[in-house]
């Protein structure tokens, strides 16, 4: 279930701008949700990659994906950022997008649909 949290954080990362953009307004959320996600799953890494359910080759990649949605949080723009128009022309968007892509590919899980999410308001 751990594993399956990550995973399915770093297929919404992944996603191209148009899939990424139709997910976020099927849910209502904007595209900070993305990186909220993807930061639940990232606190999961250590454990399991310690219970041998995660390969230690994605340690790298997802820190880095964590960096660049670290450096575009500190951005002095950040709101420009963290639209539905950047996820198709930002770089940091695209560097994330990459990075998970590769982290996909190493764990087997290229073809993962996008996940349904339940939102409590």
């Amino acid at each position: 279930m751990r594993r399956r949290i990550l995973i399915e954080a770093v297929v919404v990362v992944a996603a191209a701008p148009a899939v990424q953009a139709a997910w976020l307004g099927r849910y209502a959320v904007p595209p900070d949700e993305i990186a909220l996600g993807f930061d639940d799953g990232f606190l999961l890494v250590g454990c399991l990659v310690e219970e041998e359910e995660l390969s230690p080759a994605v340690l790298p990649l997802l820190r880095m994906i964590d960096e660049v949605f670290t450096e575009m949080t500190a951005d002095a723009a950040p709101t420009d950022r963290w639209t539905t128009d950047a996820l198709s022309g930002d770089a940091g968007w695209e560097r994330a997008r990459q990075l998970a892509r590769e982290v996909l590919a190493l764990e087997g899980e290229g073809d993962a649909p996008l996940p349904d999410i339940r939102i409590v308001r």
